[in-house]
This record gives structure tokens, sequence and C-alpha cells, in this order.
């Protein structure tokens, strides 16, 4: 099969030939129709975090695709199903996380694209308790961005407690603002679109938001606090500046979420004004397969838009610059 693969943090991914893998049991092959680029992949091929994967490694984590074979002790999952294939690979599923509904903290989870093979490849081997199936109302490649950028930020808005007529900002309008600002208007928000590009923040407009606030010309805090302030932001740009910003923009009560990664791992946090004004700071990462199903039944439901581009795999190494350099307004997705 076409596969990248990933051989050192220093350089740029392969695109090999390599063996379709062998099913251990549990696991189905799936045949990979779309693979979302993810900036976690990024992350992920440059070895950024302090945890890093096990040198050589497949990349992707947002794979949609119809199992061709099923193995061992394989049970509710068929020949011919389409299914999704998310970065929560694996959960035990009979820890004190995962018996209380949030597999996502699970110490024992295996992580797609990153402690295991991943998506960015014709086919993949995946557990079958973890792919989540894909409507048949919902292309792939809708499916794959949603797959993560998706679950991810409808997860966030979901912990945020965001309630209607409460006015929820979203910091960084791209891959994943574009669906956190749907999902926040799901949710019955006024959204306030913060961003600094214009393109991004037209797409913003076209999505529905209330307001939207451009910060490289204005000062966001100022914008939005001229609004009366925001109830809950969510932060989806990486940098720390971003994240103060965020904090405040906030009114009394409200609720900061964090979900984008500085690579420095540091937040600057007003104490005084967190406790005075009834802040919560909340850390949020990508949702449950049950987050997953809701997130693919708005989408089959018309209440979702993506926004991607489509390329080739053997462009990965031009797909990921960019990507880095802020040239893409959402998504990205390899037809396999």
């Amino acid at each position: 099969m076409r596969a990248s693969l990933v051989t050192g943090f220093d350089r740029p991914i392969e695109i090999r030939d390599l063996p379709i893998p062998e099913l251990q049991p549990g696991q189905v092959l799936v045949r990979v129709e779309a693979s979302g680029l993810c900036h976690t992949d990024i992350h992920a091929a440059h070895g950024d975090w302090p945890i890093k994967p096990t040198l050589p490694f497949t990349p992707g984590h947002e794979g949609v695709g119809v199992i061709e074979r099923v193995g061992a002790a394989v049970t509710g999952r068929a020949v011919g199903e389409r299914v999704a294939v998310p970065w929560l690979g694996y959960a035990c599923g009979m820890c004190d996380y995962c018996l209380s509904g949030r597999e996502t903290l699970c110490e024992s989870q295996l992580n797609t694209g990153y402690s295991v093979n991943g998506c960015h490849a014709e086919y993949v081997a995946a557990y079958a308790s973890h792919v989540v199936p894909v409507p048949p109302e919902v292309n792939s490649f809708d499916a794959a961005p949603l797959t993560c950028a998706g679950v991810t930020t409808y997860k966030a808005v979901k912990v945020s407690g965001l309630r209607p007529t409460e006015r929820a900002a979203i910091f960084g309008i791209g891959g994943l603002g574009h669906l956190a600002q749907q999902y926040a208007q799901i949710f019955g928000a006024d959204t306030i679109a913060v961003d600094v590009t214009d393109d991004k923040l037209r797409l913003a407009r076209e999505l529905g938001a209330t307001h939207v606030v451009n910060a490289k010309t204005s000062d966001p805090v100022a914008a939005i606090r001229d609004l009366g302030g925001a109830d809950v932001a969510v932060v989806l740009a990486a940098d720390p500046r971003v994240l103060q910003q965020a904090h405040a923009s906030l009114r009394r009560g409200g609720r900061l979420v964090l979900v984008s990664l500085p690579q420095d791992n540091v937040m600057p946090l007003p104490v005084f004004e967190t406790v005075l004004g009834g802040i919560s700071v909340i850390g949020s990462i990508v949702g449950t397969r049950a987050d997953l199903a809701e997130v693919f039944r708005l989408h089959a439901a018309g209440r979702t838009t993506v926004k991607y581009e489509t390329r080739d795999l053997e462009g990965i190494n031009q797909a990921v610059e960019d990507i880095l350099s802020g040239q893409i307004p959402a998504r990205l997705v390899f037809a396999m």
C-alpha cells in the first residue's frame, strides 16, 4: 500500500510502498477513502511534544473508509461498513474514566497516528471497538475533518456549559474554529469570531457569526468588552498572547476553554481577576465516540458546513508547509 512515513523529526515525511497491516485480535482493516491533515499530525511529525511518537510511524487520525476485513474476536462491525478512525484509537473500557464516560482521559489509551500507525495510508488497522460508523448522508471528505476538528470543538463547546443567548468568542477561525463557531450557534449563542486574516473572518460571516474582530488591526479585548464581554471564550490558536486576550475578554462568571497546545506549555494566569471575576478555566481534549456520533448526526441533518481542500498524499510535505504558513482557510483532506 502507499503510505506516509515519518522516519525522523527533522526530515521530510516520506511516501513509501509498505505492506498492508496485519490484524491483531479485535481489529478491522479499513481501506481509507479520505484522510484529514490536522495540526496534531504536524506536531507528531516534528516531535514537538514532550512524549514523542516512536519512529518510524504513519501519522493521520482523521481517516474515513470502508472495512475490508475483520480480525478475530470482532463483534459489532462488518465488512463493507464505512467508519471513521479517530484520534482515540483505543481505550481500556474498564478504568474509572472509561466507565464514567470520560474515555478520552483513559491512561491506557492508544492514539491513532501517534502511538499506533495512522490513516495517511491506503489501509489502516484499527480497533473495531473504537471506530465510529459514518451515516450515509455524510460524505467521506466531510466526515474526515469532523472526525477530529469537529468532535474536538463540539466537545469544547459542550464542556463550556454554553447556554442560549450567551456570547461565545472563538479565538482562531480556521480548520477547528469554523466548526467551533457553528456548534456554538447550534447551542443558541451569539458568536464573536476572532482572527488575524480577513479571509477567515469573511468565512465566519458566511457561517453566521454575529460579530467579527480582526485581532491584527484592533484590540480584541476592547472590542469584545464593548459588546459586553464574552460568556465563553474557546481558544484554538496556539499563541500564548491569545490565551491572555481570551481570558481578559470574559465577563464575570465567564468560562475560558483551552483547546490549543502552545509549544512552550505556559499561560500567565491573572489570579485576582480569575478569582474575583468567578472565571473558570477548562481544559478540553478531543470528544468521545458518543460525541463523534452526535457530530455526524448534526452534519447529516444539515446543521454544519465543513470547509476543506483536497490534496494528493504525494504532496504531504507541501500541505504541511501551507498549513504552517497560514495559507489554508480551513482543512486539508487527502484523497486516498
